[in-house]
């Protein structure tokens, strides 16, 4: 059986297509000044709009694992919605990365974010939603302000917030996911809740996975009481890094151990294909492309 990266590397050779590691810096990157990955509060990037309003939409809603910075490679670092629509026929579905880095379950809402969104979704949209890399931070510092409440319960604490200088009712990291869960399905829409990919943390010869007490296991547990479809990309990827050990998972990434290279983004991408096929019934099947063959439908194994 191929390896992950094996298999990686025979698809895109496959479709001609090179990969790039971490250390290339494409050319558009290049003539860019650099972007960091966590962009301004109010930096809203040139955040892209269906390119054809009469087809369905796949809607990315996420912090910058998902599109990093201005999602030009910038720093060798790109997120993995860059590479997800080659798994999609785009003559049946609009896919549209609105990801934007340094935002949390809470901001992302917060700062408006979600709304233009949900003005925008139509009855028989999808919606990918990914969250958690930035939820543990402050509630109220003056840097940020993103943190959430940890669990997925009612809990809240006020706030005044120092950034957006109003009043504020921070809730769980929990309740902020249903909102996106049930506010898009409000609109006919149908939600798929990914857990957060994993760090380049490793622990005992394993990548260290986010468990039921932290936001991975807060995520399936939202998407489990609100009948959602969920993505376990924190499993699915973590195995695959612990087949590939440290040295080919080091190619993944473009930083110390969070954000991802080239490589890496696809291999996040077609992880995240992976898991759309392990669901019964998968809400996309109808829209994949043909690279989407070459993608496994069997979840990789894990590694004793």
């Amino acid at each position: 059986m191929l390896t992950t990266l094996a298999l990686l590397l025979a698809m895109h050779a496959a479709t001609q297509a090179p990969l790039q590691q971490s250390s290339s810096t494409p050319a558009s990157a290049k003539t860019t000044p650099a972007q960091g990955t966590d962009p301004s509060l109010h930096d809203d990037n040139p955040l892209p709009t269906p390119k054809n309003p009469a087809l369905p939409t796949l809607w990315l809603v996420a912090d910058s694992t998902v599109r990093n910075g201005h999602g030009n490679g910038a720093q060798g670092q790109w997120g993995w919605g860059d590479e997800l629509a080659t798994y999609f026929d785009t003559n049946k579905i609009n896919v549209v990365n609105r990801a934007i880095g340094g935002r949390s379950s809470r901001t992302y809402i917060t700062e408006g974010h979600w709304q233009t969104i949900l003005d925008m979704i139509h009855p028989g949209d999808f919606v990918l939603v990914q969250f958690g890399h930035n939820d543990s931070g402050p509630l109220d510092d003056t840097s940020r302000a993103r943190g959430t409440l940890p669990g997925t319960g009612e809990e809240t604490r006020e706030i005044e917030n120092p950034i957006l200088h109003r009043h504020e009712t921070v809730h769980t990291y929990g309740w902020y996911m249903r909102q996106y869960v049930q506010q898009a399905r409000a609109k006919g829409a149908t939600v798929i809740v990914c857990t957060l990919i994993p760090r380049k943390i490793w622990k005992d010869d394993h990548i260290v996975r986010s468990g039921v007490d932290s936001y991975g296991g807060w995520a399936r547990t939202i998407a489990n009481e609100e009948h959602a479809p969920v993505v376990d990309l924190n499993e699915i990827i973590a195995r695959q890094y612990d087949a590939m050990g440290p040295a080919e998972t080091e190619l993944m990434f473009g930083d110390p151990h969070t954000h991802t290279s080239l490589i890496g983004a696809q291999l996040n991408a077609m992880s995240v294909v992976l898991g759309l096929k392990l669901l019964l019934p998968d809400p996309l099947a109808a829209y994949l492309s043909s690279s989407a063959d070459a993608v496994p439908s069997t979840m990789p194994a894990a590694k004793p």
